[in-house]
């Protein structure tokens, strides 16, 4: 089983980064939540002066028991709380809330008061899409973090490429990141690294990390391939069908899709897919049917219990090729997901909104869980990266970074073999795009300027791979 986190990440856009100066931010956020906390905890070590505010004394107790920030109990709707906080001279505020309200009120409020740049959790659509008729820049609010459309949007393209539990473009699509669990029959397994590339020559990749046992590795030559390893590529887009097939993995055809759940993110998927596939959408409430059905015209709406088995029977669960459960409920999700694989369903997807568990075993039987904290965590997160960072996004289960990174002549890793530079051993640099061209990139690679380089770390060494690209 794979875990959805991305972002930003989902699709994977091309995204600029926030491009501050100096190796230290102040950053405000607003909402000690989950979404709020889990942003501080991935910048507490990063040397940057954090401070939260939420009006629950429990909430920011625990984070200031767990992490290093400076708290402030209070609503961040007050001017003087902002103040109290130092927003005049805040790098980035980030309104993160449950309300979409507070969350836009506050961005604009810090806008004005000093801040220089606010991120704002949404839950309204509109604000994306007309923006003809409001301009948000203009009103303070520099970027926008829509959850409910990120994993709508992290959902299909999983769905569209139904054998990889993780793909992501880089470079313009030069070089893609995949993950791949091996089968038992996979030629890959009783391989070691060395092996594997010496064997498939017309196979362009390098492996960044292997997840086993709940554990990451970083791989080196010597490592081998064991079944049931989640094993994630940098590689050629153009090799992807023989890497599927090394794998062990049969390529996945998915025609017909049954959504549960037809809240934002349910909707949104189905306004994605479709055109493209047969959809089936169920929901419980009778009043949401309806508005799904003026709404999502090439969708069949079905009135019903999803968590009903013989429901889904009636309503052809074993035709489907993909089953997608995104109600509110983590444990109907899951158990849904469980019966229609049971039923012989190719591609499983859950939404569980409990970042917890996201540490549930890989056996459980289900392909994907989606936890859209985690997706709109990472998105907010790309904006504090450094080094003139272009893309970056999380492996799905593994604590890790993906970046893409633009390289000048002034950055410590130009013009100087890879082997030569004393990168952290935490880290990879996978692939290398060069104009028109992409590579793997080995340790006799020269980084040169212009080139847009792709490198895996696991967290501990963010901070260091940052300052190679500076």
């Amino acid at each position: 089983m794979a875990f959805a986190q991305i972002s930003g990440t989902v699709v994977f856009e091309i995204i600029q980064s926030a491009a501050f100066g100096g190796d230290s931010m102040k950053i405000i956020i607003a909402g000690a939540g989950e979404v709020g906390f889990h942003v501080a905890k991935m910048l507490a070590n990063e040397e940057h002066d954090i401070v939260l505010i939420d009006k629950s004394e429990e909430r920011l107790q625990h984070s200031e028991s767990h992490i290093d920030v400076g708290v402030l109990k209070g609503n961040a709707l007050s001017i003087r709380m902002l103040e109290e906080a130092g927003v005049e001279s805040a790098d980035l505020f980030i309104a993160a809330t449950s309300s979409e309200e507070t969350n836009i009120t506050t961005a604009i409020l810090a806008k004005h008061l000093g801040a220089k740049r606010t991120i704002c959790r949404i839950s309204n659509p509109e604000f994306q899409v007309r923006t003809d008729k409001v301009n948000m820049a203009k009103l303070g609010i520099d970027s926008m973090v829509f959850p409910e459309d990120l994993a709508a949007r992290e959902i299909h393209r999983l769905i569209e490429r139904a054998a990889l539990t993780d793909s992501f473009e880089f470079g313009d699509g030069k070089l893609w990141l995949t993950g791949i669990i091996l089968e038992k029959d996979a030629p890959f397994v009783g391989l070691n690294l060395i092996e594997a590339v010496k064997e498939n020559p017309q196979l362009k990749f390098t492996v960044v990390a292997i997840q086993r046992g709940g554990h990451t590795i970083i791989p080196r030559g010597a490592t081998m391939f064991k079944e049931g390893d989640h094993v994630y590529f940098i590689i050629h887009p153009e090799c992807l069908g023989e890497l599927q097939r090394l794998s062990g993995k049969e390529k996945v055809q998915i025609k017909n899709i049954m959504i549960l759940g037809g809240g934002l993110i349910g909707r949104e998927f189905a306004k994605r897919v479709q055109r493209d596939f047969n959809v089936k959408l169920i929901e419980q409430n009778k009043t949401k049917c309806y508005a799904l059905a003026d709404e999502l015209v090439d969708t069949m709406i079905l009135h019903g219990d999803g968590s009903n088995v013989e429901f889904l029977e009636e309503e052809g669960i074993e035709n489907m090729d993909a089953f997608v459960a995104v109600t509110g409920d983590s444990e109907t999700n899951i158990i849904s997901c469980l019966v229609a694989k049971n039923h012989g369903v190719g591609r499983t997807i859950a939404l569980v909104e409990n970042i917890d568990y996201i540490s549930l075993s890989q056996n459980i039987g289900i392909d994907t869980l989606i936890n859209k904290k985690m997706i709109t965590i990472n998105n907010i997160f790309r904006h504090v990266r450094e080094g003139n960072v272009q893309a970056i996004t999380s492996l799905h289960g593994v604590q890790s970074e993906v970046l893409e990174f633009v390289v000048h002549d002034a950055c410590k890793i130009a013009n100087i073999p890879v082997k030569k530079l004393n990168f952290p051993r935490d880290a990879v640099i996978a692939g290398v795009v060069r104009g028109e061209d992409s590579f793997i990139a080995d340790g006799n690679t020269t980084i040169e300027d212009g080139d847009r380089v792709v490198v895996f770390t696991l967290p501990g060494s963010v901070h260091q791979v940052e300052k190679f690209f500076k």
